[in-house]
């Protein structure tokens, strides 16, 4: 069965920089997009990224210039690069397949 694993979630402080990691398996990965999105509390689930099969990359406005998402099909997984957090990127990030697969989510809490 299709299964997609968050890591890489943590503490931040403002201005600094994590990377998510979301190992994918079940399905054929390398012709399919793949998704970010995150949920902060009391908030509506967001798409943050998403990156095509084809590499083409498209983000929320909010992240734009400070997240990049990438892939890695030969290892099966898609990356969210995060620099220069701001303390509202705090959220819960899930990785996404279309055909409505979700991962577990990973917490990411930005604070001094």
């Amino acid at each position: 069965q299709v299964q997609l694993v968050e890591t890489g979630g943590g503490l931040a402080q403002p201005g600094g920089s994590l990377r998510l990691s979301c190992a994918a398996s079940g399905f054929t990965f390398s012709v399919s997009s793949l998704r970010w999105y995150r949920q902060a509390p009391g908030k509506p689930r967001e798409p943050v990224a998403t990156i095509m099969a084809n590499g083409l990359t498209t983000y929320v406005d909010s992240v734009k210039g400070r997240f990049t998402i990438s892939r890695d099909n030969a290892k099966n997984t898609v990356y969210l690069q995060m620099d220069s957090l701001k303390l509202e990127d705090t959220a819960v990030y899930y990785c996404y397949r279309p055909a409505n697969n979700w991962g577990q989510g990973t917490q990411v809490t930005v604070s001094s």
